[in-house]
C-alpha cells in the first residue's frame, strides 16, 4: 500500500513515551507506532458507529424481515 508522508504536532510527553516503545524495540520507528496507533484508533470509532446503527435497529422488525425472506416454496429455492 502506497504511504504518504504527513507532519503532526505532538505533546512532549507523548513523544517521550513514543520513543520509549521505539526503544524497547516494540516498534521499529515513530512512523510505525503512529500508523498502528491510528489505525487501531480508526477501527474503535468505526466499531462505535456500527454499534451505534445496530442499537437503532428493531429487533422485532428485523425477525418479520428474516421470517418473511424465508418464505416460499422449497421446490423454488436454489439448490446448492
Amino acid at each position: 500500500m502506497a504511504t504518504s508522508k504527513i507532519a503532526v504536532t505532538i505533546e512532549g510527553s507523548t513523544l517521550t513515551r513514543l520513543d520509549r516503545l521505539v526503544r524497547e524495540r516494540k516498534y521499529p520507528n515513530r512512523s510505525r507506532a503512529v500508523q498502528d496507533a491510528l489505525d487501531a484508533q480508526l477501527d474503535r470509532i468505526e466499531h462505535r458507529r456500527l454499534s451505534a446503527e445496530l442499537q437503532k435497529l428493531d429487533p422485532e422488525e428485523e425477525r418479520r424481515f428474516a421470517e418473511e425472506g424465508m418464505g416460499g416454496e422449497k421446490s423454488a429455492w436454489p439448490e446448492y
